[in-house]
């Protein structure tokens, strides 16, 4: 350790020390104060912040900051060292400095963009922009209150060179748990410029695989709401996510950043209960099963089920059928609740058009048949005697009730319904012609589908598209912003739906092109997403580099996008080395030579340095299969399935869609042959999801000859089992 190295080791271990002291007297003084019980609204409001005190000071004091920038501001004589955590620490002596400034206060943004050089640098804060020159730029590491790393990223004026990424590097080499983890201590500069983006704009994202964009995404979560916390509410988020492990998955990441509340969804679980249409829902495993089951197919073209109903053409459909039935309204009748007793047809009519034309459809028919009933009530005050009053009475309840059925439904199910020909369109409402473009297939497929009461996850955008249409979407509905992740395996109608529940199209839409498996249902280029905003309401942002794997695996993995997919993106990988990839052939003789190769490989990286091994098969069924024959060597073992809420870690086997967004320190690929996968491009990027899950290790394995895009690996591969 150089003397310089020392020197700043001893200088941050004295901060430290005082640091702690301070946390410790703060939360000695608050503890001191009694819990307000009352109901005096004044002193819960004062308990309350209290307390948020005492939870922010102990979460700092295991780790109070991670980075030291001394910044000297223009005008002044002398640089200020900033700390920067994840927590802001108030000095309670007035007039002074921070004692830890938190990570997304405008001026810690010069903590990320800095990376090097004299120049004087600037920053934007309410007061507006401020200049200077940043002296030293320093990553500390402390756990459990200890120091345990000090890093200067950069001194100035020094002849050392910069070590920027020796402590992302380090970071990086970590062995990962059960839990995707906070990355606010190396941010980097492109990371914190997604992070810090305006609010109220739809910021598409495509980034590589371990680029880092889902966590850049929570994130950019809690930076609004330190940003904009008079706007918005961590309540009135939302993170919709592929699957319920994976949002068990990334679960921690939020409240180590100290925010709570909000929303993280499956879109199929939200819709389907926002429709309370829950027990109609198919079993998604089996469309699964039935796109993975086939190797060497042909991608989905646009007449598959999931991107047609997906689509704005259907879209298009959806708001003509819609608007059919509000302009259909009120029935063609004047209503008499007895005798001598009309209401013109005219009149009801103005009601529903003009008086009521702020409302949704169904809210308009609603208040028309409540005022139709006060009029029968006031019609039948000035009927007299008593006798004949309760006689027309019950009369007008009888037709008031058939006049009622004559209206039309503006249910969304039942208009689905008509448009596929699953229920009778007895009032003639629907044009056919309107509908003549959907697939043959498609029709009959979905017909059946309803007429035997389900329906499917490729449904439920259509369904709340026509929901939102007829009933119109309730202020408590309102989202202040909205994150889809994977957002490549969405349709552009499902943005769409999504823009009319989110405030100035507030929206994170994050996701990989080159990882569309989903190719049956979501978009096949970001301009599908991009064009459904007006041209100032979207902003594009590419994060290319790679931060998960080593090069040998981003490598082998890029080897795949070049022989297999046109124009996708590669990732440039941070300078960590480590094993090359192995490919291994078990042969084709032998019918159990992939399970006894399995057992091989899993007993090669299982138990060494690994935490979390996983062995990945193209279906579910060959992940089932593959389990009973595995677990009783290796009773650890984990099967994930689609119906899996925790991921639990440790040694796993699961098919490879699920595996979308996990990563793991060893992975090891159960068949990737010729025979399993084929050469079309959706074969290339299923394999491509598949290496780009492991961190530090990757073998694959294959039975016989292997795909194309797996021909031009031999630099970044090694054949055979090591020695």
């Amino acid at each position: 350790m150089s003397e310089n190295v020392q020197s700043a080791y001893r200088e941050e271990q004295t901060k430290l020390s005082t640091v702690l002291e301070e946390i410790g007297t703060q939360l000695e003084r608050l503890r001191a104060i009694p819990v307000y019980t009352g109901h005096d609204f004044t002193e819960q409001v004062l308990e309350a912040g209290r307390e948020e005190r005492r939870q922010r000071l102990m979460k700092s004091e295991p780790e109070p900051y991670f980075g030291r920038m001394d910044f000297e501001e223009a005008g002044k004589n002398k640089p200020s060292a900033l700390y920067i955590g994840k927590a802001g620490l108030d000095n309670l002596e007035p007039g002074s400095l921070p004692i830890v400034v938190d990570w997304r206060a405008p001026v810690a943004s010069l903590f990320y963009s800095f990376t090097g050089g004299e120049e004087k640098v600037e920053y934007e804060a309410p007061e507006g922009i401020i200049g200077g020159e940043v002296h030293l730029k320093r990553n500390i590491m402390v756990r459990k209150s200890e120091l345990e790393r000090v890093v200067d990223t950069y001194v100035r004026g020094s002849e050392e060179p910069a070590v920027s990424d020796e402590f992302l590097l380090y970071r990086l080499g970590e062995n990962k748990d059960n839990r995707l983890r906070d990355i606010v201590s190396t941010i980097q500069a492109e990371q914190d410029q997604i992070i810090r983006a305006d609010k109220n704009k739809a910021l598409i994202i495509q980034g590589v695989a371990g680029s880092g964009k889902t966590t850049v995404a929570l994130h950019r979560l809690a930076f609004l709401l330190y940003q904009y916390q008079e706007q918005v509410s961590a309540g009135k988020m939302i993170i919709f996510a592929p699957n319920s492990m994976f949002l068990d998955y990334i679960s921690g990441v939020l409240p180590e950043l100290g925010v709570g509340d909000i929303q993280q969804r499956t879109f199929t679980d939200w819709a389907a209960k926002l429709m309370d249409v829950e027990s109609m829902l198919a079993n998604p495993a089996e469309t699964l099963d039935l796109w993975f089951g086939e190797a060497g197919g042909v991608a989905p073209g646009d007449d598959a089920p999931g991107r047609f109903k997906g689509s704005a053409m259907f879209r298009d459909m959806l708001d003509a059928a819609a608007s059919a039935l509000e302009a259909s309204g009120a029935p063609e009748l004047e209503f008499s609740p007895w005798e001598d007793a009309v209401l013109p047809y005219e009149t009801i009519l103005h009601w529903y058009r003009e008086e009521y034309k702020h409302y949704s459809a169904a809210g308009r028919k609603e208040r028309v048949l409540a005022r139709i009933h006060r009029w029968i009530e006031m019609e039948l005050k000035s009927v007299k005697p008593e006798s004949l009053r309760k006689e027309y009475k019950k009369k007008a309840s009888a037709r008031e009730k058939a006049y009622a059925k004559k209206w039309p439904d503006f249910s969304p199910l039942t208009l689905y319904k008509q448009i596929f020909g699953a229920l009778k369109d007895t009032r003639g409402i629907l044009p056919e012609a309107s509908f003549a473009e959907i697939p043959a297939s498609i029709i009959k497929s979905t017909r059946a589908d309803l007429k035997s009461g389900r329906i499917r996850e490729e449904d439920l955008p259509a369904l709340l598209y026509l929901h939102q249409k007829l009933n119109g979407v309730d202020g408590i509905e309102r989202f202040d912003h909205i994150v889809i992740d994977e957002a490549q395996d969405f349709s552009p109608l499902q943005v769409s739906v999504l823009d009319r529940f989110v405030r100035g199209h507030s929206f994170t839409i994050l996701g990989d092109l080159s990882q569309g498996i989903h190719a049956y249902k979501g978009v096949h280029s970001w301009s599908e997403m991009s064009d459904l905003f007006g041209e100032h309401e979207t902003s594009y942002h590419a994060l290319t580099r790679s931060y998960r794997s080593t090069m040998e695996i981003i490598g082998f993995a890029n080897a795949i996008l070049a022989g297999g997919v046109q124009d996708a993106i590669q990732a440039v990988p941070v300078f960590r080395s480590g094993n090359k990839v192995r490919l291994i052939d078990f042969g084709t003789e032998n019918e159990h030579g992939g399970e006894q190769m399995v057992t091989q490989a899993i007993r090669g990286l299982w138990g060494r340095e690994h935490k979390t091994v996983s062995v990945l098969t193209r279906t579910q069924t060959q992940a089932s299969k593959l389990y009973e024959v595995l677990k009783p060597i290796f009773p650890e073992l984990n099967l994930i399935d689609g119906s899996m809420t925790q991921y639990e870690g440790g040694l796993s086997v699961l098919p490879l869609h699920l595996s979308k967004g996990l990563e793991f320190d060893a992975v090891i690929l159960a068949d990737a042959g010729l025979k399993q996968y084929g050469e079309s491009e959706w074969d290339a990027k299923m394999l491509y999801v598949g290496c780009t899950r492991a961190l530090h290790e990757l073998w694959v394995l294959h039975g016989g000859e292997l795909p194309k895009f797996l021909h031009d690996v031999e630099a970044w591969s090694e054949v055979g089992l090591p020695e």
